[in-house]
């Protein structure tokens, strides 16, 4: 039997924002809320099914993602903040002050959260970017073209594990980088720091079943599968100042 998941965006926003108590600009070189609590870390659902992209991305790798690696992630992450402040605590504000936490919270938290960006930036018919956002793409790297080429290219370039990330950086720029492991532009502990717009897992676990070490064909096709309406919803949001994690 088909198994299918659905993912809520306006309860995943509900999950990581924080209520309003005034503006502050934080080391992650994001403009976020004040202080403030959450009602906890949610396991996402999935928004299609493990075979919905199909040809791209198999349904036995997105099976074994979602609900083995992922969920693992959440769970270790879950038990690394047990009894403390942090299980009311947005992702960004602990992100903001990764530094300071375990190693389990920042590789854990990370896996939890850029697994979450992750499968909201896909779908089986992301469209296209809104005109809005492809100006700024045309403006900061002159064309979407050249924009696929540098986040390919980080992509297939990142030594080992990790991520490439199209964020927003504190003057509203676009900007390409890519990450090791688990972290992200959200980390006091990375030096590209922004609002993550756009996410590409490249750990061997994300594409090695169907494409083993090609991962550069795995990049190639991941463009296939992009949902540029989450991204450009996520891309006004931080535009307008009022992204929220």
């Amino acid at each position: 039997m088909e198994r299918r998941h659905f993912l809520s965006l306006v309860g995943m926003a509900a999950v990581s924002a924080c209520v309003p108590t005034g503006k502050k600009s934080n080391n992650n070189g994001a403009t976020a809320s004040a202080a403030a609590t959450i009602d906890g870390h949610k396991f996402p659902e999935l928004g299609y099914a493990y075979d919905a992209l199909e040809p791209y991305i198999d349904a036995q790798t997105m099976e074994l993602h979602y609900d083995k690696h992922h969920r693992g992630y959440y769970g270790k992450f879950m038990k690394a903040i047990e009894g403390t402040e942090m299980e009311t605590t947005a992702m960004h504000q602990i992100f903001a002050n990764v530094s300071g936490h375990s190693e389990s919270v920042r590789n854990n938290g990370g896996g939890y959260y850029n697994h979450r960006l992750f499968w909201e930036n896909m779908s089986p018919d992301g469209g296209e970017p809104s005109a809005r956002l492809l100006n700024s793409l045309v403006k900061d790297f002159g064309s979407m073209d050249e924009f696929k080429k540098e986040f390919s290219n980080a992509a297939k370039t990142q030594f080992g594990s990790g991520w490439a990330w199209l964020y927003m950086d504190a003057n509203k720029k676009l900007k390409v980088s890519s990450t090791p492991n688990q972290d992200n532009p959200l980390m006091d502990v990375v030096s590209e720091k922004g609002i993550p717009l756009l996410a590409l897992d490249v750990w061997e676990h994300a594409y090695y079943l169907k494409y083993q070490n090609m991962r550069g064909t795995y990049v190639d096709n991941f463009w296939n599968v992009v949902d540029w309406k989450t991204v450009s919803k996520r891309w006004e949001k931080a535009n307008k100042g009022e992204w929220k994690g």
